[in-house]
């Protein structure tokens, strides 16, 4: 058995009360490319935790983005909390305005909650 590195911060996936992994299904519909892009910026976040711009933004209250950079000038976001040791991915989007939906804000701070105190 490999030995995990001491430097990786665990990454998990929100998960809903029925047991499903919203965002990791959210990643495995894109195609492989994004799914790439947005993959590698997350393993950046796992093993350079605390990340400042411009790969992760304050989204105020312990919330973070992580603002991926697609082929075509498109761009995904991916919300995420760091708690108890771990980097939970809230949920993420590809954006299609320059402002983020207000609705894609609430429903990571709405998932949130279930891990904060």
């Amino acid at each position: 058995m490999e030995a995990e590195d001491p430097r990786k911060i665990p990454l998990v996936f929100y998960r809903t009360r029925s047991g499903g992994e919203v965002v990791l299904e959210w990643l495995r519909g894109l195609n492989e490319v994004d799914r790439r892009a947005i993959g590698l910026d997350l393993m950046r976040v796992q093993y350079r935790w605390p990340i400042g711009m411009p790969l992760c933004r304050a989204m105020g209250n312990g919330l973070w983005e992580v603002r991926s950079s697609l082929p075509g000038g498109r761009i995904a976001r991916v919300f995420f909390c760091a708690h108890d040791a771990r980097i939970v991915v809230l949920s993420g989007f590809i954006k299609k305005t320059q402002k983020t939906p207000d609705s894609e804000l609430t429903l990571a701070r709405q998932r949130m909650k279930e891990f904060l105190p």
